[in-house]
């Protein structure tokens, strides 16, 4: 789980859940097929703050398409 709505928010049903501080780092990239709210029904905060960067498709496809970029990028050998 990211949302941070679990660390902070009380009123939230997943309140006091175990997190990955994701909303902590300095840049982070979210893969999702879409920008509906989840499985939980509940909007995460998180896909709004200015450190993260919200990429949506499919995730295998979107990663190696990153993969293969920041390979390039930086001249080293492309992924087996």
């Amino acid at each position: 789980m990211v949302n941070p709505a679990a660390r902070s928010d009380k009123g939230s049903p997943m309140c006091g859940m175990q997190i990955l501080n994701a909303d902590m780092v300095k840049k982070c990239f979210i893969v999702k097929r879409g920008d509906g709210k989840g499985c939980a029904g509940i909007v995460n905060a998180l896909f709004y703050a200015n450190n993260i960067s919200m990429v949506c498709g499919d995730a295998l496809a979107l990663l190696q398409k990153m993969t293969e970029s920041v390979n390039k990028r930086f001249g080293l050998p492309a992924a087996a």
